[in-house]
């Protein structure tokens, strides 16, 4: 069965620290991943290699939902995360590897992802669009400086 490719690029204005903490922690995740009209529920996470997480994405409209699983194989604090995501449901089968690749520049962050062996029952342009939302939601997420305030 073919499976699909999808290559990412995009230069954000923050900190790769910030970045990275936005793929790692639970909550942040669940804001910006889903793409819109979705919303994400972790239900358990673990971030260290060998842990990971499973989620769901919820049609907001619909109600209807679909979930999955990210296995880490690879951390590299504020440079690197890659995981292996798997769907629950029998009509998703296979894994994509996801790698995302994070590098200090000088007005940010150069992101890099990769997502490989998408089901070839899910189009390319779709999984295309997604990222670009859930990207768009991300730097939304990252990109304000907010001062702190005592």
């Amino acid at each position: 069965m073919p499976t699909g490719t999808v290559q990412l690029h995009r230069v954000l204005r923050a900190p790769p620290e910030r970045i990275y903490k936005a793929f790692t922690d639970k909550g942040a995740l669940e804001r910006w991943l889903p793409p819109y009209g979705f919303i994400g529920t972790i239900h358990a996470m673990d971030v260290r290699v060998g842990g990971g997480y499973q989620m769901s994405f919820t049609n907001f409209g619909s109600a209807s939902s679909h979930s999955f699983s990210a296995e880490y194989v690879e951390l590299v604090p504020h440079k690197r995360i890659q995981h292996i995501d798997r769907f629950d449901s029998k009509h998703l089968p296979g894994e994509m590897m996801v790698s995302i690749d994070l590098k200090a520049v000088s007005c940010g962050t150069d992101v890099r992802i990769v997502q490989e062996g998408i089901p070839s029952v899910i189009p390319e342009e779709m999984c295309y669009l997604g990222w670009q939302e859930s990207l768009e939601q991300l730097a939304r997420l990252v990109e304000p400086d907010i001062p702190e305030h005592e």
